[in-house]
């Protein structure tokens, strides 16, 4: 199992790295759902591609995939310097919505038309090459690094705009800087682990992280985290069970995301009633409810393991 799922892992971690980074802008402008647009703008344009005759994974998709996006992401950067009597998550869903009635009228036009639209859903991870890996690591290293060089003034703009005013920042430029290095990576990510993936490795990580911190380095460090965790569990969890990958680690993440709710879901009822006198639960108390929730969790995932080895 091991030889059969290390690449995939490195594909993850891969993705984990720079989504995270880019969920947290992502949070901070309020435009939660750009990812899920853009990567099915990109999804549209792999859709054309295939009907003009170009396998998913040639080259000629993906540059067919980078234009849609990059045309995206103009629109997203003046729709948002620019006034409009409708916000911007409406025009960022309304783009998402036309792209995937778009994708579908295209694809139906295609030979095997759904199964390449199950495949731009939820990707197809497993059958990654190391080569196709070590791509991406480049591509999202050389992201990393210019988002690394203008850090200060692409972070005053998503967490504190009113100061990046203040300080004269051209923001409709560092808005399509920012959108256009989110597209190159949306679409480089939907070709190997598709629209759902995508979106999920964007934004679970970062909305988690963003309820139990408040600096954006923690944020960034505990979204890692997560993302490898998730990572782990997801795949070993889909070969054990023999279940598609992509959709196992989407659903893995709303695991995650539901565990930390009722967590601190807990805390607050605990606090409400320790304060009203009612109960009087410990730290001990919590951590054995939490011991006893990982337990359960560990005996339904690993006999399952045991009996998909033997």
């Amino acid at each position: 199992m091991i030889e059969f799922l290390w690449v995939p892992f490195l594909a993850c971690l891969v993705l984990t790295g720079i989504h995270v980074y880019l969920g947290l802008h992502v949070l901070a402008r309020g435009i939660i759902f750009v990812d899920l647009a853009l990567a099915q703008v990109a999804a549209l344009g792999i859709a054309v591609a295939l009907l003009a005759g170009h396998p998913i994974q040639s080259m000629a998709a993906y540059w067919y995939a980078l234009v849609f996006t990059l045309g995206g992401s103009f629109l997203f950067a003046i729709s948002r310097t620019h006034r409009a009597p409708i916000p911007q998550e409406a025009i960022i869903g309304i783009v998402y919505a036309v792209s995937a009635a778009v994708a579908v009228l295209v694809l139906d036009r295609a030979p095997q038309g759904s199964e390449h639209i199950k495949q731009l859903l939820v990707g197809s991870i497993l059958t990654v090459t190391l080569k196709e890996v070590g791509t991406l690591a480049l591509l999202y290293g050389i992201v990393g690094a210019v988002h690394w060089a203008v850090r200060r003034p692409l972070l005053e703009i998503s967490f504190d705009p009113p100061a990046a005013l203040s300080k004269g920042r051209w923001i409709g430029w560092w808005d399509f800087l920012f959108y256009a290095s989110f597209g190159f990576v949306v679409t480089s990510s939907v070709q190997i682990a598709g629209v759902l993936l995508v979106f999920s490795y964007l934004i679970v990580p970062a909305a988690i992280a963003a309820l139990l911190a408040r600096s954006v380095t923690t944020r960034l460090a505990l979204g890692w985290g997560l993302g490898f965790a998730v990572s782990v569990l997801g795949l070993v969890a889909s070969a054990a069970w023999d279940l598609p990958t992509g959709a196992t680690v989407v659903t893995t993440f709303g695991v995650f995301m539901a565990v930390v709710a009722a967590w601190l879901g807990l805390q607050i009822f605990i606090r409400e009633t320790r304060a009203k006198g009612l109960i009087a639960l410990n730290g001990v108390a919590i951590a054995a409810l939490a011991a006893i929730a990982l337990a359960g969790l560990l005996l339904l995932i690993f006999p399952q393991m045991d009996h998909h080895l033997a």
